[in-house]
């Protein structure tokens, strides 16, 4: 009897999974970096997110994420339209950019997600910084990331010269969770 009690305990415990949140609309997706030396910065207004994340069992937590990079836009009708070609997102070619994790764990008192990042079908490991903040049946997360924008080849030929448009693209994003 007790071990029978034992082993259904063992299967509860093996059965813990991380929690899977909703994310709500009002969620952001944004981008900076620097253009001749000026800031400049755009946001993703179509994305779509699965967060499966508890404190208690980051082992099985998953992160995934899909952009729709047609729908990037910075405010500046001239970045807008070079965005759009071939030498940047390539849209018609490359319509979706997609993150998915490989582990989330607790690193010098932050969260840290690595996984794959696949942008104009380059896919390159990439490690995110996360801010989790449930707070009972919600939740906030915070996620920061800096991307080398010429591992997937985005701003080719010309606007591959990182002192006209610089290497380093900072990722923010901004997910509330029901």
């Amino acid at each position: 009897m007790k071990r029978l009690a034992l082993i259904a305990l063992l299967a509860l415990a093996g059965s813990v999974q991380a929690k899977d949140w909703t994310v709500d609309p009002s969620s952001t997706l944004g981008f900076s970096g620097s253009y001749q030396g000026e800031k400049f910065s755009g946001k993703f207004p179509r994305f779509s997110a699965k967060v499966a994340l508890d404190m208690a069992d980051l082992a099985s937590a998953k992160l995934e994420v899909e952009i729709d990079v047609t729908s990037v836009t910075t405010g500046n009708a001239d970045y807008d339209g070079e965005l759009k070609g071939s030498a940047f997102f390539d849209y018609a070619k490359f319509p979706k950019a997609r993150f998915v994790s490989t582990t989330v764990k607790e690193s010098a008192g932050a969260l840290v997600a690595d996984g794959t990042l696949t942008i104009r079908d380059k896919s390159k490991p990439v490690q995110i910084t996360l801010g989790f903040k449930p707070a009972g049946a919600t939740a906030t997360l915070d996620v920061q990331a800096t991307l080398k924008r010429l591992d997937f080849d985005v701003g080719t030929g010309d606007w591959a010269d990182t002192s006209l448009i610089g290497g380093d693209i900072a990722v923010t994003a901004h997910l509330a969770l029901k």
